[in-house]
């Protein structure tokens, strides 16, 4: 890729960041997006192909799953990097934003972009419980539903947030709730490995 060609995906790119954080995701379009960056429209199709390929890219480059490259554990060390994974996937959205806009977007989206994205989020959380099964011996099924169960009802939790201030007792908008919501999903994952690990 060409320097000019990164410095401007990377000011379209910057450009959706600010206006969702600005006016939020209904405002957004292919010429306000292009004012901000002070480039021309074409240039969105030109490298994304349309707006919708403009946002795609922004969440792939900010998608906690799809960026995710750890270096697997020893199986001593599996529970401490379990609860990390899953600690700051619900960092990550808590502190974004436009991220969190987004996400609302591609739940109601169904087009060849978002397809792509799907697919590239599936082939890592595949890869993950690949290996998860691999250092416990255990079923990929098993470890699937419990990784779906944890991802979905995180992703949940964090959108609802904004407009939501209790769930099932916990408040989500404050620290306290989650900090109670994450030691409990310690707990969670400590009973989960300890059975997968003592079998």
């Amino acid at each position: 890729m060409s320097k000019n060609r990164e410095l401007t995906e990377l000011a379209f790119l910057k450009a959706i960041d600010d206006l969702i954080e600005e006016d939020g995701f209904e405002n957004l379009g292919v010429n306000a997006v292009a004012a901000k960056a002070g480039l021309s429209k074409m240039l969105i199709y030109r490298y994304f192909e349309s707006l919708d390929g403009l946002i795609v890219a922004y969440i792939q480059r900010n998608d906690y799953w799809i960026n995710l490259e750890p270096e697997l554990p020893d199986v001593a060390h599996l529970g401490d990097f379990v609860k990390k994974l899953f600690r700051d996937q619900i960092t990550m959205l808590r502190d974004s934003y436009t991220l969190r806009r987004l996400y609302r977007w591609e739940l109601s989206a169904k087009n060849k972009v978002i397809k792509e994205l799907r697919e590239r989020r599936e082939a890592k959380g595949i890869w993950l419980i690949e290996a998860v099964s691999r250092l416990t011996n255990r079923p990929k099924e098993d470890i699937a539903v419990m990784a779906t169960v944890l991802t979905s009802s995180i992703t949940y939790l964090v959108l609802l947030e904004e407009n939501c201030p209790v769930y099932n007792g916990f408040k989500l908008q404050s620290e306290t709730g989650w900090e109670q919501l994450e030691k409990g999903l310690d707990r969670l994952i400590d009973n989960w490995i300890k059975n997968y690990t003592n079998e």
